[in-house]
């Protein structure tokens, strides 16, 4: 595949993901020196990425993630160039720099999302229409009306997008995925997801206001249930609960309406058997205690009428205890930011690295003509397509929340609504 062109990409969002700063400095948790930032800058050392920039809304932070990104990346891996295009310049404001860097960009571009969740729909709408290839964070969108424009989008323009669901690329998961294949009809799948209480400060700019626990953490197992059900099973119904009153106190001081930890009661139907009905549970929180020796709790559980998955993945058998901060379990599976012996960047076989690589290798064999945007959708990719149902039930989560109802899914022609 040497004939394909190195694909320039433009990083949107300049957060904990894709750089590892916050706004009270370098981040504290898993992700320590961001995930996005070090995987191109790798990608572009190892030859598949052209130019890159970054945009955020306040240009006064770049002076000090660039010093951060020199210290804990160009210093630290050998051969790492840690240099990007900046947006806005001359240290300015500007909610809409998007715009101005995407404007600046050429079609076959691709631009890689990681802002809050209110902000994907219109950055990747921006884009898309202007021919840029789109991989965003999940969840892709917040409202299943968007999601569906996003697809048609994708379409019209005939570009790729990808929805970041990087754990369909963790091994366990994608194992587990085709093992679920052979346990005959669904029947119930039960998942846990939370982060430390320390996270709401992470979040605070958003917690609450622009999105929720359930958006932001539950849209990973939700999207593996979906994976493992899709052509099997689709979701019909959804109940939402919600706990409430650690994030809004003391020393947290989240917004008013800041729900602690969501559920999602979901009915499934069988596609196949009328007479097969199955239930799944989602639960997310950002209210987990602190010095648990986790960063995310994950675990699930699928049982289907011919046998059963259980998954945890916060102990992978793996665990380091130091004498002042106590036992940690790690997960190097996901990123790995311990250096190669030769001293270079040596995270390629993590999950959250090959996420960003799997689009970034469809964008370019699109751009070279090699493939389409549809194929993916046949691979098992997150696509934009393939990742409808997933923002079905977080929205109508979110509804049932807001309105005290059970909320429908139900598909029109080739369309899904909610009702």
């Amino acid at each position: 595949m040497s004939n394909l062109n190195e694909l320039n990409v433009l990083m949107c969002g300049t957060g904990e993901y894709t750089t590892g700063w916050t706004g009270s400095g370098a981040s504290t948790s898993d992700k320590k020196v961001g995930v996005v930032g070090l995987t191109l800058f790798d990608l572009r050392r190892l030859g598949k990425i052209g130019k890159l920039g970054m945009v955020g809304v306040n240009g006064g932070k770049f002076p000090a993630i660039r010093q951060h990104l020199q210290e804990n990346i160009e210093n630290v891996y050998k051969d790492m160039d840690t240099s990007f295009e900046e947006y806005p310049k001359g240290g300015n404001i500007d909610p809409e720099a998007y715009k101005d860097a995407i404007d600046k960009m050429s079609p076959g571009d691709a631009i890689i999302v990681f802002t809050p969740d209110s902000t994907h729909y219109p950055i990747s709408l921006y884009a898309m229409e202007r021919g840029i290839h789109v991989l965003v964070t999940k969840p892709a969108t917040k409202l299943l009306s968007h999601h569906n424009e996003l697809i048609a989008a994708a379409r019209k323009h005939n570009v790729v997008c990808f929805v970041e669901h990087h754990k369909r690329f963790d091994p366990v998961y994608s194992d587990a995925k085709v093992r679920a294949q052979a346990l005959g009809e669904f029947n119930f799948f039960n998942a846990w997801m939370s982060q430390p209480k320390s996270q709401l400060e992470t979040f605070r700019a958003w917690a609450g206001k622009d999105s929720d626990i359930s958006y932001y953490l539950s849209s990973h197992h939700i999207d593996i249930c979906c994976w493992i059900l899709q052509d099997k099973a689709v979701p019909t119904r959804v109940v939402a609960s919600a706990a409430t009153g650690i994030a809004t106190g003391e020393p947290y001081n989240c917004v008013p309406q800041t729900e602690d930890t969501i559920t999602l009661l979901v009915d499934w139907q069988s596609i196949q058997s009328p007479g097969h009905k199955g239930t799944a549970v989602y639960t997310a929180s950002w209210t987990a205690p602190l010095k648990a020796g986790i960063h995310s709790a994950q675990h699930w559980y699928y049982m289907g009428s011919k046998g059963d998955i259980n998954v945890d993945q916060a102990h992978r058998g793996y665990d380091i205890t130091v004498d002042e901060t106590g036992k940690t379990w790690y997960n190097p599976f996901y990123m790995k930011y311990s250096p190669s012996e030769t001293g270079h960047f040596d995270g390629q076989r993590g999950y959250g690295y090959i996420s960003i690589e799997k689009f970034i290798d469809a964008a370019r064999e699109v751009n070279a003509g090699v493939a389409k945007p549809s194929d993916y959708d046949g691979y098992g990719y997150p696509t934009i397509t393939n990742t409808v149902l997933t923002t079905a039930i977080l929205n109508a989560g979110r509804i049932s929340l807001d309105e005290k109802r059970a909320v429908g899914i139900k598909k029109i022609g080739d369309k899904w609504i909610l009702e």
